[in-house]
């Protein structure tokens, strides 16, 4: 049975919906934290049974007759989360697992400057650790990023960002069927290849792009990350936030997510989503 954590979200759910059309529903499972959230997939056939990266006791439940894992990135930073993951790992393998797979992220590296990057790496350091036959799945950058970053640009004519570099922004539902292919299909181990869209843009070329998809001006203005700092801060987003996202701008100067790769359109069996297709249907235009 191929298990799938996080089935409620955005990927997981993704990810079950593309199992469904290549096998049956009696061999996926989903370990959720709310059950009840998760009744249309029950009434499908799917096994539905709660599962919490905080209690071993409900994953072992959860990963019964596991023949493989999906785990799910929870989000949650620091030791907490790393935590929870070593949980999840460490109870996928006594389920009797042959193989987990966690979803981790391109630039997935313990020195980013982006912080889930660093919990991505310490995670597959733990798979690694674990011996149990594992996969990281080096997911994009997830897109639906992209639109909180452009925030009202589109209403002031003004997208103000730090300086930045390219990234290869990359959508859920392109990801969630290429994970799928890999659990039902391919027994690849260690890190995968970068699963991203076919190009990397700046914001530079993000401001152009919505300019042209709204039809009037929308104008880069570069900032210090100070300025950035206190401009978030101004609209009243927590330090945690400001961090990451600041983390973002000096992770991708440095390159981290530039680097694009054939093998998610390989997988899907047709070329990504573009990012200009993505924010035309994001941004309610």
């Amino acid at each position: 049975m191929l298990i799938v954590t996080g089935a409620n979200g955005k990927l997981g759910k993704g990810v079950v919906e593309e199992l469904l059309k290549r096998i049956p529903a009696d061999q996926i499972g989903v370990s959720v934290r709310n059950v009840s959230q998760a009744h249309e997939l029950k009434a499908r056939g799917v096994r539905v049974r709660h599962g919490d990266f905080a209690n071993a006791e409900s994953l072992l439940d959860a990963f019964e007759d596991a023949s493989q894992v999906l785990l799910v990135s929870t989000g949650i930073l620091g030791d907490a989360g790393i935590r929870q993951h070593q949980t999840a790992i460490d109870t996928a393998k006594k389920s009797g697992a042959r193989r987990v797979l966690y979803t981790s992220h391109m630039g997935s590296s313990r020195a980013s400057f982006f912080p889930p990057m660093v919990h991505h790496a310490a995670t597959e350091d733990l798979l690694k650790e674990s011996g149990i036959r594992c996969t990281s799945l080096r997911n994009g950058f997830y897109a639906s990023s992209l639109v909180g970053l452009i925030g009202d640009a589109v209403k002031t004519g003004e997208l103000i960002v730090p300086e930045d570099g390219p990234i290869a922004w990359t959508t859920h539902s392109d990801l969630a069927q290429a994970i799928a292919v890999i659990l039902a299909e391919k027994n690849w181990e260690g890190p995968s290849p970068n699963l991203t869209a076919s190009e990397a843009i700046d914001m530079e070329g993000v401001a152009a792009m919505v300019s042209d998809i709204v039809g009037r001006p929308i104008y880069r203005k570069v900032v210090t990350d100070d300025t950035y700092r206190a401009y978030l801060t101004a609209q009243g987003f927590p330090e945690v936030r400001i961090a990451i996202t600041l983390g973002l701008f000096r992770a991708s100067r440095n390159g981290d997510f530039a680097q694009t790769s054939n093998a998610l359109a390989d997988l899907i069996g047709r070329p990504p989503l573009t990012i200009r297709d993505f924010l035309k249907e994001s941004l309610s235009l």
